[in-house]
C-alpha cells in the first residue's frame, strides 16, 4: 500500500494531500531507510518514524486498511510505539 494511503487511511492525517506532504518532506523513515516519495510501499511489520503535529511519531503497521474507515477500525491497523513509558528503576 501506498504511504501517503496509508497514513490517511489509519487517520494519522487528515486529507491525503498533507499525508503526500509529509512523505515528500524528507523526515520519514521506514524500518530506519528515508523515504522521500508518497509512493513508497508500506507493508505489515513496518516501523514508521515522522514528525506529526510537534512531536515524533513512531508506529508499527500491524493491518493494511481497505478504506479510510471509523477511527477504532483505524487505530487497530497500528501501534503507537512512542507511547510506550519508559520503565522506572528502584534504587
Amino acid at each position: 500500500m501506498r504511504l501517503d494511503k496509508y497514513l490517511w487511511f489509519v487517520r494519522l492525517t487528515k486529507t491525503r494531500g498533507l499525508a503526500q506532504d509529509i512523505a515528500e518532506a524528507g523526515h520519514m523513515r521506514i524500518d530506519g531507510r528515508v523515504v522521500e516519495q508518497a509512493h513508497a510501499a508500506v507493508r505489515v511489520g513496518n516501523v514508521l518514524t515522522f514528525p506529526l503535529h510537534d512531536r515524533v511519531r513512531v508506529i508499527r503497521v500491524e493491518a493494511l486498511p481497505a478504506r479510510r474507515g471509523p477511527a477504532p477500525e483505524a487505530r487497530s491497523c497500528y501501534t503507537d510505539l512512542g507511547s510506550a513509558k519508559p520503565n522506572s528503576v528502584d534504587d
